[in-house]
């Protein structure tokens, strides 16, 4: 319901006379969005929205780890707009000059335990995690859930034994769906993504451990009006609702 009524307040805008703010009319054509694989969800929706509201528009998404992502920013991958799951990960695009302006936070995570649902396992906690008579997955160390996860241990005095790592959050929520291990640690919002299949667990070291989201036009964008004007709907207060729903905090 909540969607059907930023879609019609969307295509209301489009209505506007010409002394009232509505949708850039210099924006058609494909933007290309690389976005964290958290962002799956709440990004799709913005697609979506963003596509009602600019008739001739296609917005193109890829989603992945966001270390993977940059690297492809870096070796030159046509793209217009990067979405990352940390500033780490973006630092490495801004530092290489890829970025048109400043990035912008938009979003904060948080991890939580995933295990399946009823918790067969018994999973309390992170001390769960060193327990050798589990099964665990955690994200790759080198993703930004991963080094979240490694901050929280850290935090709690855990070292964690893992039977897998995974190269991004949805591979590592899918260990936990598929029921092939006990528990994982994923994002809060990828709990809520899974629904019933999966129950979350909270946990108090996840505040040590909190990912700044940002966004940013890349400087070689192929489609730059659309690629703003993206920015823009994600920054904005519909944009920002969307992603509450999904379980993010805004700055």
């Amino acid at each position: 319901m909540k969607r059907a009524a930023i879609l019609l307040g969307v295509l209301a805008l489009a209505a506007c006379g010409p002394d009232e703010p509505g949708p850039r009319a210099d924006v058609s054509g494909t933007v290309v969005v690389l976005a964290a694989a958290s962002l799956t969800e709440s990004f799709t929706e913005l697609g979506a929205i963003f596509e009602a509201a600019h008739p001739g528009s296609t917005v193109s998404f890829s989603f992945a780890a966001s270390s993977e992502l940059a690297t492809q920013v870096e070796q030159g991958a046509p793209a217009d707009v990067f979405a990352s799951a940390s500033p780490a990960t973006m630092g490495l695009v801004v530092d290489n000059g890829d970025a048109a302006a400043a990035p912008v936070t938009f979003a904060r995570n948080t991890l939580e335990i995933v295990v399946p649902a009823g918790n067969p396992a018994q999973v309390k906690g992170l001390e769960d995690f060193a327990r050798k008579s589990l099964t665990i997955a955690l994200c790759a160390p080198e993703v930004p859930c991963g080094a979240a996860a490694d901050k929280a241990f850290g935090a709690a005095g855990v070292t964690p034994a893992p039977d897998t790592l995974e190269a991004d959050v949805k591979a590592t929520l899918g260990k936990v769906t598929l029921g092939e291990v006990d528990a994982a640690l994923v994002y809060r919002t990828d709990v809520l993504a899974a629904g019933d299949e999966v129950e979350g667990i909270e946990f108090p070291e996840a505040a040590a451990a909190v990912n700044d989201y940002p966004i940013a036009v890349l400087r070689n964008a192929r489609n730059a009006a659309a690629a703003e004007a993206f920015v823009e709907l994600v920054l904005s207060p519909e944009g920002s609702g969307i992603l509450m729903d999904a379980g993010f905090d805004v700055p």
